[in-house]
């Protein structure tokens, strides 16, 4: 028998015969006890071919914890029950310290871990690992999200990385078909890390972190996805409402992408079957979205994935999961041979420069600068795209490229300067180093542009000076001009001629109606922005001390 205490209240008398918890020494004045048991599955069979066990108590932890959250419980103590065919003392030590961490880390209580030897006919090697957590809820804080959540709630995620409950059973299913096995190297950027290793990663404990923003009473709902993304949703999800969720708004780890393409599955049984990258999934309020997701994110990564909408009238399934293809193909990894490790070494290449593009739904150049960045001696990469809009075309192109990309609505946020610090965090995140903007509609604040200064690229439609609205294609003509174009240009808080780094000439013809000037101008920017970023992004051009294009001799 086992005993870590990391909770006041938990302690161990009689001789061993029992563990006990003092209830009133954890401050609790009117509590409901809440209570949770869960096992690993097939999770515990892989840890066994795979002889990896320092991971398996965590896990093991994080999916009884995770359940108490639902209700806004705190956990308080937690134990185990391990029973093997035969016994194996590394086994157990390794097991019994990943969970007696993770009971540190959540703040409750180990108070016993109890082993049994199963005679035959258990397989020799095989064990089952079981969790039994106590936790407990002052009687007025309960959260009760399937009676709360309303049309017009958003929807936020919790990010997780690790694979857990019935989505192991098809893990097992995959492995046996693959050429890859648990000591391959990891598909993808995955270091040196083996493909077991990253199958084993433990998912989330969002305890005690999350209990604060549990207890604020601005969350209806609170939805641990380790069954599946669909399934922990619908679980705070009533009858008479539906979700919509946008997959290209989160980061969807590699490991869910190979598991898709290997295991050759649709994008609704990845949705039905994995979390797909989200541990957790919290309803709220819109009005408060932007304050529970900055809290969050304090923490741990979050992001704003959906929202809740009118009942659906067709068959099947009222949550449906927007673009979930597209966004399991943006990092796909490359398979490698069975037992490849790194038999050629990368060539030395210069590094390129890390870029953003900024769009709405209106711009066109997103797809000419693609091409350009994936020409050989680019000195751009294409590293994110953000949209203020859901749903636009340009999300759909940078997913078909495996570029990732975020949707950042600016009707969530109560000011300018909320929504630009929303983006600048992304980026930051992303280590972007320049950003272009393509058809991007919205102002951004003085302290961004001041922030970014000389690393945001725009293209207006005029060879003048660039002016901030869209009907550029119209003043030449008016104004006697021969020639049109387009100006690409360093942004700055006061637009001035002196920023242009490029600028590309579209003829005006008598007759032209204002849609041919304007394809024509169209035409132009998609010459001029990539050769720009290049320019740029090579160190050819800069914007200089007085908020002057300076170029290199």
């Amino acid at each position: 028998s086992l005993l870590c205490l990391y909770s006041a209240g938990g302690r161990s008398e009689g001789g061993g015969f029992a563990a006990f918890f003092d209830l009133k020494a954890s401050g609790y004045r009117d509590p409901i006890l809440v209570s949770q048991t869960k096992g690993l599955g097939p999770k515990l069979q892989v840890a066994q071919v795979c002889k990896r066990h320092d991971t398996i108590g965590q896990d093991l932890v994080a999916l009884c914890v995770n359940e108490l959250l639902a209700q806004g419980a705190e956990p308080l103590f937690f134990l185990s029950h391990l029973a093997c065919a035969k016994l194996d003392a590394e086994v157990m030590e390794a097991i019994k310290e990943g969970i007696a961490e993770a009971c540190r880390s959540a703040g409750c209580a180990f108070l016993g871990g109890d082993v049994t030897e199963v005679a035959a006919p258990c397989p020799s090697g095989h064990c089952d690992l079981a969790g039994f957590v106590v936790g407990a809820v002052e009687r007025g804080q309960r959260l009760l999200g399937l009676q709360r959540a309303e049309e017009g709630d958003v929807l936020l995620g919790l990010g997780s990385p690790g694979i857990s409950g019935r989505g192991f059973g098809a893990v097992r299913k995959i492995l046996l078909t693959s050429s890859l096995h648990c000591s391959s190297p990891a598909p993808g950027s995955c270091g040196d890390r083996t493909l077991g290793d990253v199958l084993l990663t433990p998912g989330t404990m969002f305890s005690p972190a999350l209990l604060p923003v549990l207890r604020s009473g601005h969350i209806k709902g609170f939805a641990p996805t380790a069954e599946g993304l669909l399934g922990g949703i619908a679980r705070v999800l009533p009858e008479h409402v539906s979700a919509v969720l946008d997959a290209l708004s989160w980061k969807i780890p590699e490991i869910f992408c190979w598991l898709y393409k290997e295991g050759n599955l649709s994008a609704e049984e990845m949705a039905q079957t994995f979390p797909c990258g989200i541990g957790a999934v919290l309803v709220v309020q819109k009005e408060l979205a932007q304050h529970v997701l900055q809290d969050i994110q304090r923490q741990q990564e979050a992001w704003l994935i959906g929202k809740v909408v009118a009942p659906c009238h067709t068959a099947g399934s009222h949550i449906e999961v927007e673009n979930l293809a597209e966004a399991l193909q943006l990092s796909s990894p490359q398979q490698l041979p069975k037992d490849c490790a790194a038999q050629s070494q990368p060539q030395p290449r210069k590094r390129k420069v890390k870029v953003a593009v900024l769009v709405s739904g209106t711009g066109t150049a997103l797809s000419a600068l693609i091409g350009s960045a994936r020409e050989p001696g680019s000195c751009a990469q294409l590293v994110l795209v953000i949209s203020s809009k859901s749903g636009v075309e340009e999300l759909r192109s940078a997913a078909r490229a495996g570029i990732p990309t975020r949707v950042i609505d600016h009707k969530l946020y109560g000011s300018r300067s909320e929504f630009d610090s929303t983006i600048d965090r992304v980026l930051e995140e992303f280590s972007v180093e320049l950003i272009c903007l393509s058809g991007f509609r919205r102002v951004l604040s003085s302290p961004f542009l001041r922030k970014w200064k000389g690393k945001i690229l725009n293209a207006s439609p005029s060879l003048l000076p660039p002016i901030k609205d869209g009907s550029a294609h119209q003043e030449p003509l008016e104004s006697g001009f021969k020639v049109a174009g387009c100006t690409v240009h360093f942004v700055l808080e006061e637009p001035g001629a002196g920023a242009a780094i490029r600028q590309e000439p579209a003829p005006l013809r008598p007759g032209d109606t204002e849609a041919a000037r304007a394809e024509r101008l169209q035409e132009a920017e998609l010459r001029a922005f990539p050769l720009a970023l290049q320019l740029v992004a090579s160190g050819a051009v800069w914007l200089g001390a007085h908020g002057r294009t300076c170029w290199r001799r």
